[in-house]
């Protein structure tokens, strides 16, 4: 349980500080299997471009290792410059900034998205 809350301890953290930057939120939630990463609105009402491993576009056969994380991150950029975001605060959601996190941050930099 002390992974769990310090996860969570560290999520509350991150959002904290990102609300007072009034800037939109790119979001990540990773599973075992797969990778997802959402753009929300500066209120977080909204949801405003999204990604993830099981998206069409991005037929991989496994969808949680880095490749993958990759070009989710390189995606999301792309939808969201699309709708004219180009600033964004990057919420890890708690995860530790390394591995699948870190690749879909580098994607979606590598992509023009800026944080």
């Amino acid at each position: 349980m002390k992974k769990i809350d310090a996860r969570n301890r560290r999520s509350k953290k991150l959002r904290s500080l990102s609300k007072g930057l009034n800037v939109n939120r790119l979001a990540v939630f990773r599973s075992s299997k797969n990778i997802y990463a959402q753009v929300y609105s500066v209120d977080g009402s909204q949801i405003l471009a999204q990604a993830s491993s099981l998206d069409k576009e991005l037929i991989t056969p496994n969808g949680g290792n880095i490749e993958a994380a990759q070009k989710v991150g390189e995606l999301v950029a792309k939808r969201a410059i699309e709708q004219g975001i180009k600033k964004v605060t990057f919420d890890r959601s708690g995860y530790k900034y390394h591995g699948r996190v870190k690749s879909l941050a580098d994607g979606a930099r590598s992509q023009g998205l800026e944080f």
